[in-house]
């Protein structure tokens, strides 16, 4: 038989840091037991073990802590995120039926080494999976250990030990006596480090020939008195290195054979955790599924059936919970459900009972061609979900089924029940979290407008799209014979590899570190060298040049339907922000910061007879700061018509403002921009190209002019920690579990996330709103002009040209009036055949 036995602690530590942080939306780290779990899952269909045992620490002193009372006293507490983790990992280990060993008054690696030279003794093989190096003294013929790294593991036997170290396997603990460990305290020879142990075994074999024959050493008398100096700790640390091969453990193989897996504890775990792609891995049954759905839910439905007089809405025959599947509507109420088919759908959307639908947006694809107003619609599911969890990416049925504790349906007769419990609990969730509001007034009538626009696409100038991709591929060749004129030879630009080779050994510009894969070229990295050698510009070039290529010509080619124009997706619960997205193409990453770039803004043009009218708002993050900070000096720059640039440019600078010159509000302009996303010293200093601290200098002078926006972000930060959310305006969440997290670098991303979401989000939900008013007030004037495109703060609207001055003047006018500020918001707006035109 072979045995697998896992160094839990070390396994876990390791997936812990290796993994970014995640959690459930109850604020419940899950990023280490999901790296466990899929490392384990690596080690069984790597190694396919007959038997596994999963060692774990206990908190009780062990023997090694009675010998050296500062064993392990360097050590510092687990994180908090880690340890809310540890049951949870052993809870689903246990119904995975795999073995968990633990033992008071012994260590995790003393139960490894018993176990491994008890499965050797019965003449079978062990492999130890495990982070740390202490295990290698256990290598023999049978045993070998499985060490994880950063990026690969690696697995040891006594001839990759031998090759690497010049010692055997036992010989390392011997090594360990002389260096010590300082991850454990082990103290061993003060002086000595691991190239002076290793030498001195591979020459003495052990420390006590080395003590033995001290006199008659080859070494440096300076070494000598180390040694002599250290003996008594040296053998006291090989005592503590040495892993026990006799824990009072069973050693029977036969008892580490995974027992049966309890899939419906497994399938309710991992649905609390959220962790439903390893729900998937594990292939657990639909019916056992279904199963934990029923006992998670059911003292939870019972509670809901008790109370849903008073705290719940009941759909009657005037209301109903509705789904859009196959072309045909099903129609849920009073636990009964009825299929419409084409013929009657349309006279029962657009009659006046209130309607829960599953997904609005997809209803509005299908009933908006068809001249089918939808009416009444009073919730919807996935919108729901979206605002209760911004950071899922799937919400399907059974996804929100597994995820809120409801059976999920497995035929039609159980959809009505599903959907009624499903919807019951995320409308009392929604109501609970206060964000009605938000759903009713912005995202369920949004999800109209933005059908809408998908429907109507935005007609594109193909033959102006063939002519820029000839200019392009002209602007790539010339480019290519300068880089390889200046290179001196011919390679692949494309290739970082070959390119790296060029840059730091042929030209010796000044380089980053090297790392496996070579030199780093990234444009941070181009950046930095651009007055170095005339060959990074052109780099620079080449590499915008086959993006714009590659990426927008080819791309907008492949998207123009037989109509001629884009049909964009407008994806709605996709951001945390709360910003609206698109796909196929994605509109909003059109690059407009260089010329070229610019120029795609050329074929996206009004049909014939048509023009196009964009308003874009001027500022919307930083007037949203002013009034979410109530920072009276801002807000008064914005109330009084300022540059609000030029403004802070005085402020920070100290200057008169008619004093201020360019480069000063260009540095201001950058600071402005750069609290909004918590920016910080080093970055500002990249981006204004002055020093580290004249960028601090920066800040400083900032948050001390404007000490409304200091307050704000110290008290937004503040809130998030106490709450582990922040809030929009208009009250749209993000859940930020991770701001209380103990790793600093990620503590520090969360608070820059926690300063900027109610900015950005709120900003968002603005556009949403003007998008909603734009698109019912032209529809109410019934003028023949149509929203079209949203990219970031822009409105784009096709208009026949007889009403385009009247669809312009509307435009402005809801996007300006749209909510009401303590600043005002201002949208500059343009008329033009094309989108460059309006710019």
């Amino acid at each position: 038989m072979k045995l697998l036995v896992i160094d839990g602690n070390s396994i876990v530590n390791r997936a812990f840091y290796g993994i970014r942080a995640l959690s459930n939306k109850k604020g419940v780290f899950t990023n280490a037991v999901t790296g466990f779990l899929n490392i384990l899952f690596k080690l069984q269909n790597g190694f396919k073990p007959d038997c596994i045992a999963v060692a774990f620490d206990l908190k009780a002193p062990t023997f090694r802590h009675k010998l050296y009372g500062e064993y392990k006293g360097t050590r510092k507490p687990m994180p908090e995120e880690l340890a809310m983790q540890m049951p949870y990992v052993k809870e689903i280990l246990r119904a995975m039926g795999i073995k968990i060993v633990e033992k008071e008054g012994w260590e995790a690696d003393d139960i490894l080494g018993t176990l491994s030279h008890a499965a050797e003794a019965e003449g079978n093989t062990a492999i130890v999976a495990t982070g740390d190096r202490d295990s290698f003294q256990l290598i023999t013929d049978n045993i070998s250990v499985n060490l994880a790294g950063n990026k690969e593991d690696t697995l040891y036997t006594p001839e990759e030990i031998k090759e690497k170290y010049g010692v055997t396997p036992i010989q390392m603990i011997e090594v360990k006596a002389l260096m010590g460990d300082a991850s454990d305290n082990i103290p061993g020879v003060k002086g000595v480090g691991e190239k002076t142990a290793l030498d001195l075994i591979q020459k003495y074999s052990d420390i006590k020939n080395i003590y033995n024959k001290i006199d008659e050493l080859e070494i440096s008398p300076k070494l000598k008195q180390k040694l002599i100096d250290g003996k008594e700790s040296c053998f006291m640390s090989r005592e503590l290195g040495t892993i026990a091969l006799n824990a009072p453990i069973e050693t029977n193989m036969e008892a580490y054979i995974p027992a049966e897996r309890d899939e419906v504890k497994l399938a309710e775990i991992l649905t609390e955790l959220e962790m439903f792609s390893i729900l998937k891995k594990l292939n657990i049954s639909s019916e056992n599924v279904k199963k934990a759905s029923e006992k998670a839910s059911a003292a939870a439905i019972e509670e809901a059936r008790e109370k849903r007089e008073a705290e719940e809405v009941r759909l009657d025959k005037n209301g109903y919970d509705i789904m859009l599947k196959d072309d045909a509507l099903t129609v849920c109420a009073n636990m009964n459900a009825a299929k419409y088919g084409a013929g009657e759908i349309k006279a029962f959307l657009e009659n006046d009972a209130e309607k829960r639908t599953f997904d609005l947006k997809g209803l509005y694809s299908y009933a908006i061609p068809k001249g089918i107003k939808i009416k009444n619609v009073s919730f919807d599911t996935t919108l729901s979900a979206y605002l209760l969890n911004v950071s899922s990416s799937d919400y399907s049925l059974p996804r929100l089924c597994a995820e809120y504790g409801v059976k999920a349906a497995e035929n039609d007769e159980e959809l009505p029940q599903c959907l009624y419990e499903l919807n019951t609990k995320l409308l009392s969730k929604i109501n609970s979290e206060k964000l009605n509001k938000i759903l009713d007034e912005i995202e369920i009538p949004l999800a109209e407008v933005l059908t809408s626009m998908e429907i109507d696409g935005v007609k594109v100038d193909l033959e102006g799209i063939d002519s820029f991709g000839r200019e392009l591929e002209e602007k790539i060749i010339r480019t290519e014979e300068q880089i390889y004129f200046e290179a001196g030879e011919k390679f692949n630009i494309s290739s970082p590899k070959q390119l790296g080779v060029i840059l730091f050994e042929k030209l010796n510009l000044p380089s980053g570190k090297k790392t496996k894969t070579g030199y780093s070229t990234n444009a941070d990295v181009l950046e930095n060298l651009m007055d170095k050698h005339p060959i990074v510009p052109l780099i620079s070039d080449y590499r915008a040049f086959t993006k714009l290529q590659s990426t927008y010509v080819k791309g907008l080619k492949d998207a123009v339907k037989e109509d001629g124009r884009i049909h964009s997706t407008f994806k709605q619960t996709e951001t945390r922000t709360g910003r609206i997205s698109s796909a196929e193409p994605n509109i909003q990453n059109i690059p407009v910061r260089t010329e070229l770039g610019k120029n795609m803004r050329r074929f996206f043009t009004a049909k014939e007879g048509c023009l196009l009218i964009d308003a874009d708002y001027s500022q919307i993050e930083l007037r949203v700061l002013a009034h979410l900070a109530n920072d009276k000096i801002m807000q008064q720059a914005f109330l009084n018509g300022d540059d609000i640039h030029t403004i802070t440019a005085s402020q920070v600078f100290n200057q008169p403002v008619d004093w201020v010159t360019p480069e000063l509000r260009s540095r201001a302009k950058a600071v402005n921009f750069g609290i909004v996303y918590g920016i910080g010293a080093f970055s500002l200093s990249k981006d204004t190209g002055v020093s580290v601290a004249e960028a601090k200098r920066y800040i400083d002078a900032y948050l001390a002019k404007y000490s409304g926006v200091d307050a704000f972000m110290k008290r937004t930060a503040e809130e998030a920690k106490k709450n582990l959310y922040v809030e929009t305006m208009f009250g749209r969440r993000r859940y930020i579990p991770e701001i209380n997290a103990s790793n600093k670098i990620v503590q520090a991303a969360a608070k820059r996330i926690a300063m900027n979401t109610p900015i950005q989000g709120t900003a968002a939900d603005i556009i949403k709103l003007a998008m909603i008013k734009v698109y019912k007030r032209l529809e109410a004037e019934k003028l023949p002009a149509r929203l079209i495109l949203q990219v970031h703060d822009e409105l784009i609207v096709e208009a026949e040209e007889s009403c385009a001055e009247k669809a312009a003047a509307i435009l402005k006018e809801e996007m300006e009036n749209c909510v009401k500020m303590a600043v005002p918001l201002t949208a500059d707006v343009k008329i033009g055949k094309t989108w460059f035109d309006t710019h």
